[in-house]
């Protein structure tokens, strides 16, 4: 069973390197979490490396900014990692003739890369970024447009495997509910953010530049999701702090508090092993 922690301060020392997830950790899309800025300073100050591994489409200057403007601090952490920084050579790799779905402000995605948008009938691959418009969009706006591309097993690279995310105290649709359904459809996709091995492989390839070499077992993963955050870092062989309080809660908070008999229960079904949880990150 996961072991409640009331704060990071008391499990800190076991570890040397931090991977800690963005939007439902340190911020929802809205606000910055200011405890948790706070938590990731204080373990710095300790001398443990801190990188933020986000499934944002965006590569990392372009979320640097964004958080900061949320109000998280910069002196949370060391580097960042995206899934657009690990997707850009999936891209690169791939037909130049592309698809693009996506809101405007992820074209940086692009950037770079020489690849040419073109109109469905003539790409010869897709990258799909997220929602067109988040906000006013669902993922079944998408059907018609998935079916004709899997029609033509055009191979569909997803920047953003996420499914869902906060933004506020609301869930929106991510890039990932496009790939599941494309793949429901029986296209085939790309990814390689979280769970995936490339974006773990690179945050430590980013940890081990900041400090030099480290043990693996010295390692804990923070994160609130589910499908990415917990599998990706289980299946990676790192130990993971479960925010409790993030996309997932409705399973098992009731009237603001933890209903610990069901939270057990929920990380049964999905055989989810955390080390340990709490709430928010503080």
């Amino acid at each position: 069973m996961s072991q409640r922690i009331q704060s990071f301060r008391d499990i800190a020392s076991q570890y040397d390197v931090v991977l800690c997830d963005v939007w439902g950790v340190l911020h929802n899309g809205v606000e910055a979490f200011s405890h948790a800025s706070e938590a990731l300073a204080v373990a710095r100050a300790a001398g443990l490396t801190v990188v933020l591994i986000t499934n944002s489409p965006r590569p990392h200057p372009g979320v640097k900014v964004q958080i900061r403007g949320l109000g998280v601090a910069d002196d949370a952490y060391d580097r960042i990692v995206t899934s657009g920084d690990v997707t850009r050579a999936l891209i690169a790799d791939g037909p130049k003739n592309i698809h693009f779905i996506g809101a405007e402000k992820d074209l940086a995605l692009l950037d770079g890369l020489g690849v040419e948008q073109v109109a469905l009938e003539e790409a010869e691959i897709v990258v799909c970024a997220g929602l067109r418009d988040d906000e006013a969009e669902t993922v079944e706006d998408y059907r018609e447009e998935m079916a004709k591309l899997a029609a033509r097993k055009l191979p569909f690279i997803c920047a953003n495997p996420d499914l869902v995310v906060e933004r506020g105290h609301r869930l929106i649709a991510c890039a990932g509910a496009i790939a599941k359904l494309y793949e429901d459809l029986g296209g085939t996709t790309r990814i390689a953010g979280k769970p995936h091995r490339p974006i773990y492989e690179k945050s430590l390839a980013e940890a081990r530049d900041v400090r030099g070499a480290f043990n693996h077992s010295r390692v804990i993963a923070i994160g609130d999701g589910m499908p990415t955050d917990v599998r990706g870092a289980e299946a990676f062989g790192l130990d993971v702090l479960y925010i409790s309080g993030g996309i997932h809660a409705q399973h098992y908070v009731e009237a603001g508090r933890t209903d610990e008999a069901k939270l057990e229960a929920f990380l049964a079904q999905e055989n989810a092993h955390p080390k340990w949880w709490m709430p928010r990150l503080q």
